[in-house]
């Protein structure tokens, strides 16, 4: 009797590990970066973009000039850096169009890497950075559809975390309700996966003050440079001033946030 049993027990456990090889292989095939992306990777004497292993840091230029009139005058300035997590399947790199942006006006962005490319399976990505950074004052967490959720749960892990930032996303659940957390939902009008109607649906999940702003004819895919998305909609407006509108509405949301 044993030894017929062997052959089912056998089947299963070939069955689970094609399974789990074929999620693997499904989940490290994302969605690749486009060339605006690449080339915002680039430093340039506004933005210093440093690769290392696990994240990629833009780093204002103007965070220097304010270190060093600190240093020489004692005149205090807030420096806001913001840990973001990716999109599913999404290669992290896409988003560097946006984030550079937001480098541009002041803000040091930290765009994490993580594993099998799903941030669900990574959310503590950020937290040695937290540990490790030297010279962030305030630390805010966001992202991206998926890379949003993980964002959330980020952020209520780690009480140092001040802001909270939603790129077409929203919260898994109502635990953030009667957080005293800053939050922000920026939304294209024209996004077919995370739509509208369901953005408008998830002011209940979060404070009662959390920001709610739309990105006229805005889409899904055009939060990142990775090209067009299964199920999104068309945007109405080019990438450029997509992206240059999602970055204007998040600086300046990390900008008035406070130590």
């Amino acid at each position: 009797m044993k030894r017929f049993l062997k052959i089912p027990l056998l089947s299963l456990l070939t069955l689970l590990l094609l399974a789990a090889g074929g999620f693997v292989m499904w989940a490290e095939t994302p969605a690749p970066p486009g060339p605006a992306a690449l080339t915002a990777l680039q430093s340039d004497e506004f933005v210093y973009v440093f690769q290392r292993e696990d994240h990629i840091v833009f780093y204002p230029a103007i965070c220097d000039a304010k270190i060093a009139e600190e240093n020489a005058t004692g005149q205090q300035h807030t420096i806001t850096g913001l840990i973001f997590y990716p999109g599913g399947r999404v290669d992290y790199r896409a988003y560097a169009p946006a984030l550079r942006k937001i480098a541009e006006q002041g803000v040091i962005v930290f765009l994490m890497r993580v594993r099998l490319n799903l941030a669900f399976f990574d959310i503590e990505a950020g937290a040695p950075l937290l540990e490790k950074t030297e010279g962030v004052d305030v630390w805010a967490a966001g992202g991206h559809s998926l890379g949003g959720v993980a964002a959330s749960i980020f952020a209520q892990n780690h009480p140092e975390v001040r802001g909270l930032v939603f790129w077409a996303s929203y919260p898994a659940d109502d635990s953030l309700k009667t957080a005293a957390l800053p939050v922000v939902s920026i939304f294209g009008t024209l996004d077919g996966l995370a739509a509208p109607e369901r953005i408008n649906e998830s002011r209940s999940l979060l404070p009662l003050d959390a920001r709610f702003i739309p990105i006229q004819g805005g889409n899904h895919a055009q939060f990142g440079d990775y090209g067009p998305q299964p199920g999104d909609l068309p945007a109405a407006l080019s990438p450029e001033e997509q992206w240059a509108q999602i970055a204007r509405a998040t600086a300046d949301f990390l900008k008035a946030l406070t130590p």
